[in-house]
C-alpha cells in the first residue's frame, strides 16, 4: 500500500482517517506596499473558526464523513487590510456505526477538528510568510470549548454527554 493511500487509525477514537488536505487556501495582500514598510506597529488580529461535517458515504459498519476546519484571519491597521489568510482544510474519515450520536458527533466537532489543526496552523504561517511577513502562529484552540458554546445551549444533553 503507498503513503498515498494509507489510513490511519486515531488511538482512543472509533475513526479511521482516510485523507487529510487542503480544500482551498486564499491570501489577500491588499495594501502591501503601504503595510511592509519597515517601523510599522503590529496590526491587529482577528481570527473565525467554523467546523463543517458532513456525511459522505454509509458502509455496512462505518459512515464515512468530510469534516472540514475553516480559519480565517484577518489583520488590520486602523481601517487598512493588511491581510486577510483564509485555510479550508478537511479529513475523510470513517465512523464506526455503533458509536452513540452524541459521542459521534463530538468526535467529529471536537476530537477531528484538534487532530486538523496543526496542519491548518501551518498552511496560515506559510501563507503569511509568503506574504512578506513574518510566519503567524496561530494559539492552540479549545475545540472543546467552542464545541460547548456552539451547540449546548441546542443540544442540551448531547454537550454534556460528550
Amino acid at each position: 500500500m503507498s503513503d498515498a493511500t494509507k489510513t490511519i487509525e486515531a488511538p482512543g477514537l472509533p475513526v479511521v482517517l482516510h485523507a487529510q488536505y487542503v480544500k482551498d487556501l486564499s491570501f489577500e495582500n491588499p495594501n502591501a506596499t503601504d503595510m511592509l514598510r519597515p517601523g510599522l506597529q503590529p496590526p491587529e488580529m482577528d481570527m473565525n473558526i467554523d467546523i463543517e461535517s458532513k456525511q459522505i458515504e454509509e458502509r455496512e459498519t462505518a459512515f464515512v464523513h468530510e469534516v472540514l476546519l475553516k480559519i480565517t484571519v484577518t489583520a488590520k491597521r486602523g481601517e487598512k487590510t493588511v491581510f486577510i489568510a483564509e485555510v479550508i482544510y478537511g479529513s475523510i474519515l470513517s465512523l464506526q456505526k455503533d458509536v452513540p450520536s452524541a459521542r459521534a458527533h463530538a468526535i467529529l466537532f471536537v476530537d477531528i477538528p484538534q487532530i486538523l489543526f496543526p496542519f491548518a496552523r501551518h498552511a496560515i504561517a506559510m501563507a503569511t510568510q509568503s506574504g512578506g511577513y513574518p510566519p503567524l502562529l496561530l494559539n492552540p484552540v479549545d475545540f472543546r470549548g467552542l464545541y460547548l458554546a456552539r451547540f449546548a445551549p441546542a443540544n442540551d444533553g448531547v454537550a454534556s454527554n460528550a
